[in-house]
């Protein structure tokens, strides 16, 4: 993805209007690109500032007045010349001289109609021959997935159709093996809400266990997943067991700190944004971290939440 495309994706997906299929893609260009970065956080700063302004109604004088200018502009308007009005009426005649044949055409497709329903009529009337045994030319116990083209023979019933066939497998192994866990990274954007939540909390396992879940440049690998899990999944249990796969990274990856304070102030599931700044007590004393505590301790709808991140963001202020 290219710069210029991302940051138009950003803004829809600051405003919730960027398609899931495009979601992974931008996160993958943010992990490696610094520029765009720099523009999602200066969204996210203006968002701050804006939310410490009143937002003020406009007073109903100039509401009033509005309507009043309106008014007055559309009725100085001129209204249509003499040629303007020429014109129309020109147009309007020469339709009527166009449906003038309308009769004859009407003749001519009842005819046409008519023919094409007695040849049916006679086709339809003759002896037709029985259908032919079906081959396959590669039979599979396996589920149809497309049909890629059709051939008919000419002048018979004989129909060939290709098409292709999903033949499930299966795989066994080791959390740690490479297979494994491209298998299991790849489910974590599948359609099946559990086959989801199942994939992350494998993986989140992993990373907790200590096991090696690499930062990586080009925002892949199995942190990369459950950051991508954290942001745009929409099961909130997904985006839990997301959380906890990123709890150890919390302190020494940015990325991941970023990622946690942005689902603490804008995730619309309360147990979510309640689990994300539980994870912020290692850090309360970046500067990051105590702006977002002060808009969320202040503007978060949960009064649970605002209260931890107060007391939370105490905490930062006496180390300071």
């Amino acid at each position: 993805m290219k710069c210029e495309m991302a940051r138009d994706n950003v803004v829809l997906a600051y405003y919730g209007e960027l398609p899931d299929e495009l979601a992974g893609a931008l996160e993958q260009h943010l992990m490696t690109c610094e520029e765009c970065r720099e523009e999602v956080g200066l969204l996210q700063a203006m968002e701050g500032e804006l939310a410490v302004l009143p937002v003020e109604e406009p007073h109903p004088n100039l509401l009033a007045q509005s309507r009043m200018r309106l008014d007055d502009a559309l009725d100085a308007i001129p209204p249509h010349g003499f040629f303007t009005r020429l014109r129309t009426n020109f147009f309007i005649w020469t339709g009527h001289v166009r449906s003038a044949p309308a009769l004859a055409t009407l003749l001519v497709g009842v005819g046409f109609i008519g023919g094409n329903f007695l040849n049916r009529y006679e086709v339809a009337r003759m002896p037709q021959p029985k259908p032919g045994p079906v081959a396959y030319s590669n039979p599979a116990q396996s589920t149809v997935a497309n049909v890629t083209g059709i051939e008919r023979t000419p002048d018979t019933e004989r129909v060939q159709v290709h098409y292709n066939r999903i033949v499930p497998e299966t795989m066994e192994g080791s959390l740690d093996s490479k297979e494994i866990r491209d298998l299991l990274m790849k489910a974590t954007t599948a359609s099946a809400e559990g086959v989801r939540a199942n994939s992350v909390q494998l993986l989140a396992s992993e990373c907790k266990a200590g096991h090696e879940c690499p930062a990586r440049e080009d925002g892949k690998g199995v942190r990369g997943a459950l950051l991508v899990s954290l942001r745009y999944d929409k099961d909130p249990g997904v985006r839990l067991k997301a959380l906890e796969g990123l709890e150890t990274y919390i302190g020494q990856d940015q990325r991941v700190r970023d990622a946690v304070l942005e689902t603490l102030a804008h995730d619309p599931d309360a147990d979510v944004r309640m689990a994300a700044v539980g994870l912020l007590a290692p850090v309360q004393h970046d500067s990051s971290v105590r702006k977002v505590l002060r808009t969320v301790s202040t503007q978060d709808e949960n009064p649970y939440i605002r209260t931890v991140s107060f007391n939370t963001l105490q905490g930062s202020d006496s180390i300071q």
